[in-house]
């Protein structure tokens, strides 16, 4: 059997590297359908991220595989779901940050389909909240940008099986994050109008409540958060992926 040699910069998303590996032992490593007769049946592969080289990155990666194979290419999160019901595919890899619809909102709507999509989010940064959110639409597992090859393979190997799969480090970071009490829906609103240094007063014009209401959620908020003051609550809130700061 050839091995490819991959001769190409790193893949950069947003500080994260997917390392290229030239002549690398990786390139050695096959999957069993690659050393015995015949070629199993590739689990067919959809990449939705508005990244070009972090597609490419693991176009590449998944290539080195005899079963796996990469069926297609999304770059926004409307796209995923088109191209999601044209090629049917059976693993979506998932970037959480993507235009038009995120990433949540496309594991949301991509879950009314029978038989269930196998999804498998793809992020930058682990965040407790995309996690918890994510797992609780309905995904499979979790991929931290710039992971090694063999645990790329064996994420979409165990996903394809029907498992969950997530690294040592995001389980933990879930565990706790189920520990900590959920901000109700108006909750976050409220939190989310207070990243933007709103004043209680602005924020009730802003949401059609009193200033006694917005009182009363900023304050369950902070004993949420375990905060105590409004920007504690924001940096720890950003921390946990509940808002976007900058």
């Amino acid at each position: 059997m050839m091995v490819p040699t991959l001769d190409r910069s790193a893949a950069l998303c947003e500080g994260c590297v997917w390392r290229s590996y030239r002549n690398s032992a990786y390139f050695s490593l096959v999957s069993p359908s690659a050393t015995g007769p015949g070629k199993a049946t590739a689990i067919r592969i959809l990449i939705a991220d508005d990244h070009p080289v972090v597609c490419e990155g693991l176009v590449t990666i998944l290539g080195l595989q005899d079963d796996l194979e990469v069926v297609g290419q999304a770059r926004d999160g409307e796209e995923a779901c088109r191209l999601y019901e044209q090629l049917r595919p059976d693993i979506l890899i998932l970037d959480l940050r993507m235009p038009k619809k995120d990433g949540l909102q496309v594991v949301t709507e991509l879950m009314a389909q029978r038989p269930r999509p196998r999804i498998i989010v793809l992020t930058n940064s682990p965040k407790a909240e995309d996690l918890r959110r994510a797992l609780s639409a309905g995904a499979k597992g979790y991929l931290l940008k710039g992971a090694e090859p063999p645990e790329v393979w064996e994420t979409v190997r165990e996903v394809h099986a029907g498992k969950s799969s997530l690294p040592r480090e995001i389980a933990a970071q879930l565990a706790e994050s189920m520990a900590q009490p959920e901000l109700s829906q108006r909750e976050l609103q409220v939190l989310k109008q207070m990243a933007l240094g709103k004043s209680n007063k602005e924020i009730g014009q802003v949401l059609y409540i009193s200033e006694h209401t917005v009182k009363n959620h900023v304050t369950a908020i902070l004993e949420k958060l375990n905060a105590v003051g409004r920007t504690e609550a924001v940096a720890l809130a950003a921390q946990r992926g509940l808002v976007n700061i900058g």
